[in-house]
């Protein structure tokens, strides 16, 4: 923690910063999100977008895991935890993904998932 006038004028330099990033990630997702200019995709809201704001959420989270919730000072076993989490937050994300790809169709259960 911050002992001196110095150190505190730092920290709540890099707080300011990494909060100002925090909205501009934010406004970024939700431009993805809804905005034309920034669809990755196809038409409208789609799989690579939300591949897109899931990854831009995930970089928010650890921004504010490492700086604000001061995981950045722990023992190596946190940062463990952390990039484990991180990896099934990546596995979800291809399972998600490729919930898309899936040539199942629903033609003989439901029909009328299949019209249209």
């Amino acid at each position: 923690m911050a002992n001196s006038p110095e150190e505190i004028k730092k920290a709540v330099k890099l707080y300011t910063y990494i909060g100002a990033l925090l909205f501009v990630f934010t406004v970024i997702t939700y431009l993805v999100a809804t905005q034309p200019i920034l669809d990755f995709g196809g038409h409208g809201f789609d799989y690579v977008d939300a591949i897109i704001g899931i990854a831009i959420a995930a970089f928010k989270a650890s921004l504010v895991a490492l700086i604000f919730m001061h995981l950045n000072h722990e023992k190596k076993s946190i940062y463990w935890i952390f990039l484990g989490a991180l990896f099934f937050g990546v596995v979800l994300i291809l399972l998600f993904a490729f919930a898309f790809l899936d040539p199942i169709t629903f033609e003989g259960m439901m029909p009328e998932f299949g019209k249209g």
